[in-house]
């Protein structure tokens, strides 16, 4: 069987066209049918049925499909070690991550580390924290940052932080001037929070009822965009970790207040690496400067404690 039947048939199930897939990979589409064609007689059955609507998989394509696209990956991250050997020092590393995690780390991270690392690559898929260690898993992504990672076989934390949620209002709000807010306090505050799905929302919503209070936000949305545009307009207050507005209070558009005495919300924050997978040079490398961060810049920003 040769490898390029192998990934023939994986572009034709991700597309689910003949067509589509010889355009991807620069072939005619009778060059992708042929392939698919040596696979069925290398497996000696069917492995998909064409019809008016493009492909439909076999039992036995179904089967193939589950496990090709993870041979192609583990195939390219082996050929990412070589180069590696060879001092290329070049490659790309996927990212997984849930949204939260995109502001208040990978941006500021990737930004150094690429100045750095000119040469590598970088792909980052923004998803649940479930789906995100479940692409770890599949060897889908080479690392996982996530808040409320789940905790599944085939995951390795490689460094553990917390995040500390302050008070973001807007610099000319007047309670900006504040040295901290109570949970009371915030319950009598227009609030501008995520929507129930975000892991962050479901950490205020049980803080807030230990405390014997009730949230009722005057706008609740999945866009950090919204909720920082709603506090710049004083329309609302909202709760974020600083790092998520950091330039936006560097430039006097928002202050961050902590949220008083034992209150604090926080929402731990996980690096995830495969235990049973050798890192190439440029996840290796990422990973290191992402722990760093963790180690350093996060807990001096946010306030958060030191990493477990």
């Amino acid at each position: 069987m040769q490898l390029r039947a192998l990934m023939y048939f994986d572009e034709l199930v991700r597309t689910n066209s003949m067509r589509a897939a010889a355009e991807n990979m620069g072939v005619a589409a009778t060059a992708v049918s042929r392939q698919i064609e040596n696979l069925e007689h290398y497996f000696g059955t069917p492995l998909v049925e064409r019809n008016n609507r493009g492909i439909r998989l076999t039992a036995a394509g179904e089967l193939l499909a589950a496990r090709a696209g993870k041979t192609l990956r583990e195939l390219e991250h082996v050929n990412q070690l070589i180069d590696d050997l060879q001092g290329l020092q070049r490659g790309k590393v996927v990212i997984y991550a849930n949204g939260a995690t995109v502001a208040n780390l990978l941006a500021p991270v990737l930004a150094e580390f690429s100045l750095k690392y000119p040469k590598l690559r970088f792909e980052v898929a923004i998803t649940s924290a479930r789906e995100a260690v479940e692409a770890l898993a599949a060897a889908e992504a080479d690392v996982v940052v996530a808040l409320f990672a789940p905790k599944i076989s085939g995951l390795k934390v490689r460094v553990r932080s917390e995040l500390i949620y302050d008070v973001i209002l807007s610099a000319e709000h007047p309670a900006a001037g504040a040295k901290e807010f109570s949970l009371r306090d915030l319950v009598q505050m227009p609030l501008a929070l995520p929507n129930k799905s975000f892991s962050a929302r479901q950490a205020f919503e049980d803080v807030f009822s230990k405390a014997g209070l009730e949230l009722d936000p005057v706008f609740v949305t999945g866009s950090l965009e919204m909720l920082k545009e709603l506090v710049l307009r004083r329309t609302a207050v909202t709760l974020l970790p600083a790092l998520s507005v950091q330039r936006e209070i560097d430039a006097g558009q928002l202050v961050a207040v902590p949220i008083g005495g034992a209150k604090a919300v926080k929402t731990p924050m996980e690096l995830c690496i495969a235990p049973d997978r050798q890192l190439s040079f440029a996840a290796s490398k990422l990973v290191d400067f992402i722990e760093a961060f963790m180690r350093g810049a996060v807990t001096k920003k946010t306030g958060s404690k030191k990493p477990l």
